[in-house]
């Protein structure tokens, strides 16, 4: 059998090891197989990293931004070359199947196009002076070195979304990728690098987050972080930060619903919930974990999503028959199969599902049935709580003004979705769901990397991550006043 590879950090330009020369394994969660050694970093390694990022940044800031876009450019044609085999690396260590992991890393290879284009503009602005012979404008500036703290679920898309807009302004970055999926993270870096991103502007340190994000969070020439992940330790990140005025961008959870009208065309409506709600076995913070329906519809719509949930079919993400992968690990199995005694407990039905899959190979992973509940009311815990994984509960409505005020009562506010064939139910949807993404006629997933991203609530902190909208958060706002009269002017007095 080949000896089972150690990876390491990334700092300054070389591949070293954890200064403790700790590791922890990889395994993969559909069959438990060991997919490598990841350092177990800490304090020192942090220090290290940190410094190297810090050293790098006044050349990388100076760096025209048309050559750090150029970089960028050569980062997606090396992911475009390897992504069948980064894909495959991915499911076997976050699970989800093979057609979903050549997305994650297509969202790369689209954001480092959209963002090296940036780099020919990183617009400012000017405007008149109020005062004769002066000019005046504001540009951006880069903030400084950026943690990027990152979650398994989108192992390379998320790092994408962070890091090629940080860096296409002119920061430089600490990355640390979730403990669950660090080899996606190296196989990232390795394709910075190979397109030739100078030593120290991007780093890389694996390890957990007591040991890794804690101090990142908290190191004094860390000037900001960029943190998605679960709202109990987004809220401690944002403490942290608050606490050293650091700036900070949260992207937490979602309980992403679909609203369904008795106009809908119920196969498409069908065809775009199961996709939201079992695609990534659930495990996304777009995910639909709400069915919201008017009356009219509910019974043929539950009869329909049933039928179909019980034909996914489980398995290996790497198989080519596989709809629906494994959860990312036991824990999350334990948690989510947790939420079926609350459901019984709370009134809900469960239709189908309710149980771990462990028929035949399934046994060795961290499977779960596709899992559907009925007679949920909106304010129950599996109607309002995050479970993040395949388990679906179907509310019944009266209304389309109804059905709003469902969807917009939970203490998240990230992506909802509309079914209906009457524009004029378009446009109040339009008008007053308060998420921060809507869809018409489509699932609450598959958002677009030149638009932004994020929600309302306690989804975040109001900043968004992909589009413009990310460039707002990694960049400062310089006011520059240049007179040209020769003589001191006083602006509001003169």
């Amino acid at each position: 059998m080949p000896e089972t590879p150690t990876y390491r950090n990334y700092i300054a330009g070389a591949w070293v090891a954890a200064a403790s020369d700790a590791t922890g394994e990889n395994r993969n969660p559909a069959n438990g197989e060991l997919i490598g050694h990841f350092p177990r970093s800490g304090q020192a390694d942090v220090e290290r990293a940190v410094a190297a990022a810090k050293a790098a940044f006044p050349a990388w800031r100076l760096t025209p931004a048309p050559r750090r876009g150029e970089i960028l450019y050569r980062v997606g044609e090396i992911l475009t070359q390897r992504k069948e085999e980064i894909a495959r690396l991915m499911t076997q260590e976050m699970g989800k199947v093979l057609l979903e992991t050549r997305g994650d890393v297509q969202e790369g290879i689209d954001m480092a196009y959209y963002m090296a284009g940036e780099g020919r503009r990183l617009f400012g602005y000017i405007v008149p002076a109020e005062l004769p012979n002066k000019a005046a404008m504001a540009v951006r500036d880069p903030v400084g070195v950026i943690a990027c703290i990152t979650p398994w679920n989108f192992p390379v898309a998320i790092p994408s979304w962070k890091t090629m807009a940080a860096l296409i302004a002119g920061n430089t970055i600490v990355l640390k990728p979730a403990t669950d999926t660090p080899l996606s993270a190296v196989k990232l870096v390795e394709v910075f690098a190979e397109a030739g991103l100078p030593p120290g502007v991007l780093n890389l340190i694996c390890g957990g987050g007591e040991d890794v994000g804690l101090p990142l969070t908290r190191h004094p020439d860390v000037a900001a972080i960029s943190f998605t992940g679960s709202n109990e330790v987004g809220r401690r990140v944002n403490v942290e930060a608050a606490q050293r005025l650091k700036r900070v961008t949260l992207e937490l959870g979602g309980k992403n619903a679909v609203m369904v009208m008795d106009d809908a065309d119920l196969d498409l409506a069908v065809e775009g919930i199961l996709w939201s709600a079992f695609g990534t076995t659930g495990q996304r913070c777009t995910a639909c974990s709400r069915v919201i329906v008017q009356s009219g519809a509910r019974t043929e719509l539950e009869r329909r999503l049933v039928a179909r949930a019980e034909a996914l079919r489980l398995g290996n993400g790497l198989a080519p028959e596989t709809q629906m992968g494994p959860l990312v690990s036991a824990g999350q199995l334990e948690r989510v199969h947790s939420y079926m005694d609350i459901a019984r407990h709370d009134g809900a039905r469960i239709l189908t599902g309710g149980e771990p899959a462990r028929e035949g190979e399934l046994a060795h992973g961290n499977f779960y049935r596709p899992t559907i509940l009925t007679d949920v009311r909106p304010h129950m815990r599996v109607a309002q709580e995050e479970i993040f994984g395949p388990v679906l509960s179907v509310i019944e409505v009266g209304s389309l003004e109804e059905a709003i005020a469902v969807n917009n009562d939970t203490p998240y506010g990230l992506s909802s979705s509309l079914f209906t064939s009457n524009a004029n139910a378009v446009e109040v949807a339009k008008r007053d769901v308060t998420t921060g993404i809507l869809y018409i006629n489509a699932g609450t997933t598959g958002a677009e990397i030149q638009l932004p991203f994020g929600g309302t609530r306690g989804t975040g902190n109001g900043h968004r991550e992909a589009g413009l909208g990310a460039l707002e958060f990694f960049t400062e706002w310089k006011a520059i006043y240049v007179d040209y009269s020769g003589r001191l002017q006083r602006a509001q007095i003169d």
